[in-house]
């Protein structure tokens, strides 16, 4: 049974609706223009200049830009939640009466290994070059016994 699935690519690209205008772009927009409506109905000209280039200045913002590859509304939204959290974490720690008990290991009598010496650099370098020669150089201690078996 050799069943193949397709598995979607790019899920994190938005839907386009008019050339490169997202259907989230667009949604912004058209609120937006709500916006600029409901100031065109309830205020005077000059108010109503002065609010529509506000409003245009943030639905653009809101619409379009990208904040570290996020939407800016994504990047407002953390913003916010960010200085309505409190920044500070106190722990407040209680104090609890602890009885101790001893175990085992505690009363018997511990015995301590005593640690082999430490090799040489000169011990360690000539077992680096056995080791790296494949076992072909023996070393100066081996191949001192082999020169005295052969005379």
């Amino acid at each position: 049974m050799n069943e193949r699935f397709i598995v979607p690519q790019f899920i994190d690209a938005e839907d386009k609706i008019f050339g490169p205008i997202t259907v989230r772009q667009f949604i912004i927009v058209i609120i937006g223009f709500l916006f600029i409506f409901a100031a065109y109905k309830l205020s005077d000209f000059g108010l109503f200049v002065f609010q529509t280039f506000i409003i245009v200045a943030l639905t653009l913002l809101f619409a379009f830009v990208k904040f570290n590859g996020a939407p800016f509304h994504v990047f407002f939204g953390n913003f916010l939640n960010t200085f309505t959290k409190p920044k500070l974490r106190v722990w407040l720690k209680e104090y609890i009466m602890v009885t101790e008990f001893k175990s085992k290991i505690e009363e018997q009598e511990v015995q301590y290994i005593k640690p082999k010496p430490l090799s040489s650099s000169g011990k360690l370098s000539e077992l680096s070059l056995i080791i790296d020669t494949g076992g072909v150089y023996k070393g100066e201690k081996q191949l001192g016994v082999a020169n005295q078996m052969n005379q």
